[in-house]
């Protein structure tokens, strides 16, 4: 039988690169994302190749639209097997800069939309005593970055909240958990959140915090400009990585998709590069 996938954030980048390669690979594609007007592009792709490949509206911010989205799933199918939390983000300010409205929003698209859809799905899994939550972080979800933090903030709650899933949920429903921790990329993503962290200097202007900004962006665009083979990787090949991790029999907790990415969280990661030890402690510990 065919496997079903709900995947968030599929209107450009990662989101929508792994919804035509899912579909590619045989598994029953849901697609989703806020506004649909925006999914022309990815379900016109579809149709081109046959895929079968469903667009769905999901806003992962609104607890109704998650619930509409997933009964609608079961309706239609009657199970769930497979959910890849994608959607986000990015966000580059300050604390003291960002508004409080600010740090609610990238907390809720970056963190809460994770736990909301998570919660909405993993009842039918558990019922049906199978499936697999992937969830799409960052290196920034190990590693805290200069101007990231309220972002990284909220992709290291999403590690954690990972974590702790996998260490009570898995053995006994057969439900698996991992984590994707793409370092940069090269889709419409990264180029709005480079854009949303340069709109930021002018607010910086006059405060202490330009001269380390400025240092910031000129690495940032630096990285950029030495190929982006090097440091970004493109939307396909952080989906390939997905994919791969959706097709084992045990998957790992987390991985890394880049050698830039591994590297960078190599002091973190270096004792258990794909998380299988910590999940094993904990639960020789607690359970």
């Amino acid at each position: 039988m065919k496997k079903n996938v709900l995947i968030t954030g599929t209107s450009t980048g990662v989101g929508y690169e792994s919804a035509l390669l899912f579909a590619r690979n045989g598994f029953k594609v849901y697609a989703s994302m806020r506004n649909l007007a925006k999914g022309e592009a990815l379900q016109q792709q579809a149709t081109t190749e046959g895929l079968d490949l469903t667009l769905i509206q999901l806003d992962v911010t609104n607890l109704d639209s998650i619930q509409t989205a997933v009964d609608t799933i079961m309706e239609a199918d009657g199970r769930i097997d497979m959910l890849i939390n994608n959607a986000g983000a990015g966000f580059g300010k300050t604390t003291e800069q960002a508004s409080i409205e600010e740090i609610k929003w990238v907390t809720e698209v970056n963190y809460l939309g994770v736990v909301y859809c998570t919660r909405t799905v993993i009842p039918h899994m558990r019922k049906q005593r199978s499936g697999h939550i992937i969830n799409i972080t960052s290196v920034g979800g190990l590693v805290g970055q200069p101007f990231n933090e309220l972002y990284c903030g909220a992709k290291f709650a999403v590690e954690g909240y990972t974590e702790g899933l996998a260490s009570y949920v898995s053995d006994p429903f057969n439900i698996k958990f991992s984590i994707v921790e793409p370092g940069g990329i090269s889709t419409e993503f990264m180029k709005s959140a480079i854009a949303n962290t340069a709109s930021a200097e002018g607010q910086l202007a006059s405060g202490e915090y330009l001269p380390i900004f400025q240092q910031y962006m000129a690495g940032t665009q630096s990285r950029a400009g030495e190929g982006e083979l090097q440091v970004y990787q493109t939307g396909e090949e952080v989906a390939q990585v997905i994919l791969e991790v959706a097709q084992q029999e045990e998957p790992p907790l987390r991985v890394r998709t880049s050698a830039w990415a591994e590297a960078l969280c190599h002091l973190k990661t270096a004792s258990d590069p794909d998380g299988t030890k910590l999940v094993n402690q904990v639960k020789s510990s607690f359970l």
